[in-house]
């Protein structure tokens, strides 16, 4: 009888504990990936309306960090997913913002934030999300993009980018660092 009580609780314990998937040096819920991503997708459709910055659903993702239109949205894209998945950070249009030391990982996963390093500006000025990975190629989904991959493009889209180009990873997840 002790035997049968022992395995019924291992199952149990098997069976409600809730799905993790590894991201860098943490475990999110893969609940929580899915809804970020899914917010994500759900805006692969937005273009802007002249090719300026501008357009109804850009201008909410500018306002959401406090811009009006006409200013790079890349990053602004990326808070406002997370904003309305109801998580206050990060909250910014400033691509560099989103990888402060402590968010920073070294692996790639669903969910986490990339960044491009550009020469000619001296810092971060692309980020998007990772969708996937497949080898050494990351699925991504990017705002103030275009189909040539611009960092000032004309909406979302979807993008397939080698890790070599693509500078840091962050984890703005829960349960992700710190």
């Amino acid at each position: 009888m002790a035997k049968i009580y022992l395995v019924l609780c291992a199952v149990c314990f098997v069976l409600a504990k809730p799905a993790m998937e590894p991201i860098g040096r943490a475990v999110a819920p893969k609940r929580l990936t899915i809804q970020i991503l899914n917010i994500a997708r759900s805006q692969l459709v937005v273009r802007e309306a002249t090719g300026h910055n501008d357009g109804p659903a850009v201008e909410r993702y500018l306002a959401y960090t406090g811009h009006k239109k006409g200013a790079p949205w890349c990053a602004a894209f990326v808070s406002w997913v997370f904003g309305q998945a109801g998580y206050g950070q990060p909250r910014t249009a400033w691509s560099p913002a989103l990888f402060p030391k402590a968010r920073q990982v070294a692996e790639p996963g669903p969910a986490v934030v990339f960044g491009i390093y550009f020469a000619d500006k001296g810092r971060i000025a692309h980020a998007g999300l990772v969708e996937k990975q497949r080898g050494h190629w990351l699925y991504t989904i990017e705002g103030n993009t275009n189909l040539a991959g611009s960092r000032e493009g004309d909406g979302v889209y979807r993008k397939i980018r080698h890790r070599r180009t693509i500078k840091v990873y962050a984890n703005w997840l829960p349960n992700g660092p710190p």
